[in-house]
């Protein structure tokens, strides 16, 4: 991955953003009478669609491979998160955009961390 500032803010608000808009498109469309399991394979579908424009949008300035299976994982973790959340209660949109972009800040530093370890697992085995 590459290690300069830009591509790690790129990173960072790449994955925000995409955990924002399936939460809000998500939490817009399930409502508080849904089951909980409903809400959540209907969000992970949400999240699904939102993680296919994602890489469209930030490829170009990011690069694709960088961006394209965190923000797929953080659009369908929000969406899952989110499906289950408006399944139980009404949520604010600053509530989703709030735990929408840490979320997507959290999606990041797993996604660095587990290319550290497997970047150092291939040094320790030449």
């Amino acid at each position: 991955m590459e290690k300069r500032l830009y591509f790690l803010l790129g990173d960072v608000l790449s994955n925000s953003v995409v955990g924002i808009l399936a939460g809000l498109a998500t939490a817009s469309l399930v409502g508080t009478g849904w089951p909980m399991l409903i809400g959540m394979l209907v969000g992970m579908a949400i999240g699904m669609l939102v993680s296919f424009l994602g890489p469209i949008v930030f490829s170009p300035l990011f690069g694709a491979h960088e961006i394209m299976l965190p923000t797929m994982l953080s659009s369908m973790l929000a969406g899952m998160l989110f499906g289950m959340a408006a399944a139980m209660q009404s949520l604010s949109m600053g509530t989703i955009v709030g735990i929408g972009a840490l979320l997507g800040l959290g999606i990041t530093v797993c996604v660095w961390i587990s290319n550290a370890m497997l970047h150092g697992a291939q040094q320790t085995e030449h």
